[in-house]
């Protein structure tokens, strides 16, 4: 039977970093528009306030406080690439 153990632990660490991506890194409230990661500068003109959520995934989901209107930044890593980034965070 140890000819599966590589892959059934390959399997639960990706189900544990699955989980971890879920989870918050920050929150941001604020209004600028000189973020790495925002090309949406129109959300914060005119003193508009905006809080960005950054999760364990790579995403980030902005919530225009005036507006209610909600956008997502970047790609959620999934994956190897996930999993690089959850061994990267919990050793």
């Amino acid at each position: 039977m140890t000819q599966y153990d590589e892959t059934v632990e390959n399997q639960r660490i990706l189900l544990e970093a699955e989980e971890w991506s879920k989870g918050i890194k920050s929150i941001h409230a604020h209004n600028l528009s000189s973020m790495w990661y925002d090309d949406r500068p129109q959300d914060t003109e005119g003193d508009k306030y905006v809080c960005d959520t950054q999760f364990n995934n790579g995403t980030i989901k902005r919530d225009i406080l005036s507006t209610n209107e909600v956008f997502i930044f970047g790609t959620p890593l999934t994956g190897q690439a996930l999993v690089d980034e959850y061994r990267k965070h919990n050793g």
